[in-house]
């Protein structure tokens, strides 16, 4: 068995607290090998892992086992389906690494009102310290502001984040108890 590895995202770090006692479970979205909602589950939070990588989710659940978390694991391909997110379903939701635009309305609609969003992902300034390097997967200046604008911002960033080195987008924000149509 490898190692396990609760090493979370320091976005996560700095303001995970944030996610341990939210009105429902956390959406740990594209999760990969699921460390970072591992994490928050460390911290108390109800987390349902999603990736379409059945293999990963089966390792995470494994981790979660080993170190006595309780987890839920969805295995879907978000990109296969639209809005493949239940409305207002979810206390918060987390996404790192991963970016496929069509999901930001999906997203927005899956928060309960006051629902938390961590997203941390590459920017088109990313081709200068490796991959990806393919726009589709590289957000714009100011792209997750405005994806999420109405949304309360806890914390922004776009720039050089380090450890490793590369060119990062990143909000933590809250959705409004009321939405505007």
């Amino acid at each position: 068995m490898g190692e396990i590895d609760l090493e979370p995202a320091a976005l996560l770090r700095e303001f995970g607290g944030l996610f341990s006692s939210l009105n429902g479970p956390v959406l740990d979205m594209a999760c990969g090998s699921g460390h970072n909602g591992l994490y928050l589950a460390s911290l108390g939070a109800q987390v349902l892992l999603c990736d379409r990588d059945a293999h990963a989710l089966e390792r995470a659940q494994r981790q979660a086992r080993d170190l006595g978390l309780h987890i839920t694991t969805w295995q879907i391909d978000l990109e296969a389906v639209d809005n493949p997110l239940p409305a207002e379903n979810y206390g918060g939701i987390i996404v790192f690494r991963y970016l496929h635009r069509p999901l930001f309305p999906s997203i927005r609609r899956a928060l309960k009102p006051g629902g938390l969003l961590a997203y941390e992902t590459y920017t088109l300034d990313q081709p200068r310290f490796g991959k990806p390097t393919n726009p589709d997967f590289l957000l714009r200046p100011r792209e997750l502001r405005e994806a999420f604008s109405g949304f309360k911002i806890i914390h922004a960033f776009e720039g050089i984040l380090e450890n490793p080195t590369r060119a990062a987008a990143q909000i933590v924000c809250r959705k409004p108890l009321t939405e505007a149509s």
